[in-house]
């Protein structure tokens, strides 16, 4: 374990080599002086701070509102409410925030990518308002697939499960990439990604398609390249959720998860992904609100564990970057203590970055309660300071503008050459299941019934949903089709209105969402199946699906039911492309969960 643990190191001493081999022993103390004197140069800013200016800088709170000086009236009203304050702007005047992070839907904060930079533009001149004027690390949680926060303008992508089932190590940098610079052209600095959780347990109700597989050396991998493309392009990435979030049955949002791996288990299964994160050097970990005895005997946790926090990332995995808590206004974190002494806590066990913590007023106080008292030292605060201005002094923050072009944003954002390269990508994961008496390719011609669930194919947009998206696909492609919506959770009349429907056609295609063996979605296949006319089953999300179906003549996944995946699914039902992704999870029956129905790696073509 020692010699895996020094695997940050052994990069850094790696670089060392090169610079000597090229510029002599002076060129090989370049590195660690430059550092150095980056060092001093943001002490000199730390020792301008006051107290509260430090404690400030360590939290990362959400608002509403498209702007951050004039948001709507209710906007204001929610802020005023749960915040204390009534805009951004006031917010960052009254704690000193170092950074806050944007939401689509609830917080209001994201319409198009023209707004969004303006409302950035807005919250910096806020930051540079203040006694010490520092810039903002804005940040998002922008996963792809199935956790998007800006949908229609910019480029979506695959998911990571979706990327996963392609197995490409470039698609995955490049999709970071990709994301990066839209994000970065935004003035959104830091993402909340990539998810480094294996993915081991189907019915895990937080991670599943969030998580690029189930093999912990391949996860490994698509981590290491999402990094690096992220960070390629100017932006702090995010592993998580450490130590480990992939073999949960319970959600932490609402309840405090356990993970029981032994540490045989937990070095073989949750490490090697945070082990090749911070070997490709990793600028941010992410920690997770669930126990992990092996780990911790205490059971704190993990985000409140010295042990899990300072003993085994920072001490075994040498971990040095910024470490930020998952949402502190998650249940799982909020079981045993109150919201004035988590962040405290927090702090105490390493966190270096506060985020959305459920009343900023009594987090922020229960912390500077805590440096008056000396619970927390001036030097502990320090600390966590610097790392998260060496995080904005990384990404530019520091020595230039940290305002956003709004001309820059029209060129990056959405733009067509990433638009073609996420197509690309999409194209390379849709995976083929079944395909008995070669059911698929459908042709051209074939009258389709398409039915199924309603999820937002554009995130932000709850007026392209999944079965409508999926008809305009096939009808770019010359495809006579009708659709129905029966939703996620169909009742007797809509199977029977898409029974009806069925009738005369040549294939229905039947999309699903998350099957259980309670879900009415089985019943709709079923009836579906019973009318006799051919069925092409697509699981627009969970891989898992097809295990509580029965027999269909084909079925697909396509990881996600955002546009790019519908898109490239619609091309290979219709032949226009292979099949080319392969399940980076396993199927297990639903009757006999101890057999494999489809192993990881299975993936058909239409050669096959």
């Amino acid at each position: 374990m020692q010699d895996r643990s020094l695997s940050r190191r052994t990069v850094l001493a790696s670089a060392t080599v090169v610079a000597a081999s090229t510029t002599g022993l002076v060129g090989a103390a370049a590195a660690p002086a430059a550092a150095r004197k980056r060092d001093d140069r943001l002490a000199r800013i730390i020792a301008r701070m006051s107290i509260e200016a430090k404690i400030g800088q360590l939290f990362v709170p959400y608002f509403y509102g498209t702007s951050a000086t004039s948001p709507s009236a209710l906007d204001q009203e929610r802020n005023l409410r749960e915040l204390g304050v009534r805009t951004v702007a006031e917010l960052i005047a009254k704690y000193h925030v170092g950074g806050v992070i944007y939401f689509s839907g609830w917080a209001n904060n994201i319409q198009d990518p023209r707004q969004i930079a303006d409302l950035t533009n807005g919250v910096q001149r806020a930051s540079l308002a203040l006694p010490t004027p520092v810039p903002s690390l804005i940040s998002i949680d922008q996963e792809h697939g199935a956790n998007v926060r800006i949908g229609s303008g910019a480029t979506q992508l695959p998911g990571a499960m979706a990327l996963g089932a392609g197995g490409s190590l470039s698609d995955a940098r490049t999709a970071g990439l990709i994301s990066g610079t839209e994000l970065a052209a935004l003035g959104i600095r830091q993402n909340f990604a990539p998810v480094a959780d294996v993915n081991v347990n189907p019915a895990n109700p937080i991670i599943n398609v969030r998580s690029f597989g189930a093999d912990p050396r391949a996860v490994g991998r698509m981590v290491a390249a999402q990094v690096t493309g992220y960070q390629r392009a100017g932006v702090v990435a995010c592993a998580k959720h450490f130590p480990g979030h992939g073999d949960t049955g319970e959600d932490s949002h609402t309840g405090l998860p356990v993970i029981t791996h032994t540490r045989e288990e937990w070095e073989r299964i949750d490490a090697p992904p945070f082990r090749a994160a911070i070997a490709a050097g990793v600028d941010s970990i992410m920690t997770a609100h669930l126990q992990v005895p092996a780990l911790d005997p205490s059971n704190e946790p993990a985000t409140l564990s010295p042990a899990i926090l300072q003993g085994v990332l920072r001490g075994e995995l040498g971990f040095d970057g910024v470490i930020v808590t998952d949402a502190l206004n998650m249940r799982g974190v909020r079981t045993k203590y109150g919201d004035d002494r988590v962040p405290v806590l927090a702090l105490k066990a390493g966190v270096d970055q506060l985020l959305f913590p459920p009343n900023i007023d009594v987090a922020y106080k229960g912390v500077l309660a805590a440096v008056h008292s000396g619970e927390i030292t001036e030097a502990r605060l320090d600390e966590s300071v610097l790392r998260i201005l060496r995080l904005k002094d990384k990404v530019g923050l520091l020595s230039g503008s940290p305002y956003v072009s709004p001309r820059e944003v029209d060129r990056v954002v959405g733009a067509r050459r990433h638009r073609i390269a996420a197509a690309r990508i999409a194209e390379r994961t849709t995976t083929l299941l079944v395909n008995e008496d070669a059911a698929l390719p459908l042709r051209r011609r074939q009258r389709k019934l398409l039915v199924g669930g309603a999820s937002p194919a554009f995130p932000t947009d709850s007026t392209r949903t999944t079965v409508p998206e999926l008809a305009r696909a096939f009808d770019e492609l010359g495809c006579s089709t009708t659709h129905l919506a029966t939703g996620r959770a169909p009742d007797a009349a809509k199977i029977d209105e898409a029974v009806a429907a069925a009738r005369g056609r040549d294939a229905v295609v039947v999309t699903t969402d998350n099957v259980d063996a309670a879900s009415t979605q089985r019943t709709l296949v079923s009836r579906l199946l019973a009318t006799g006319v051919p069925v092409v089953h697509l699981a627009v999300r969970n891989p898992y699906d097809i295990a509580h179906l029965g027999d269909v003549p084909a079925s697909l996944v396509s990881y996600c039911w955002t546009e790019v995946e519908l898109r490239a699914a619609a091309r290979v039902i219709t032949g226009r492309s292979q099949p080319r992704g392969s399940l980076p999870v396993p199927v297990q029956r639903a009757d006999d969960p101890a057999r494999v129905l489809f192993p990881a790696g299975h993936g058909l073509s239409y050669d096959d």
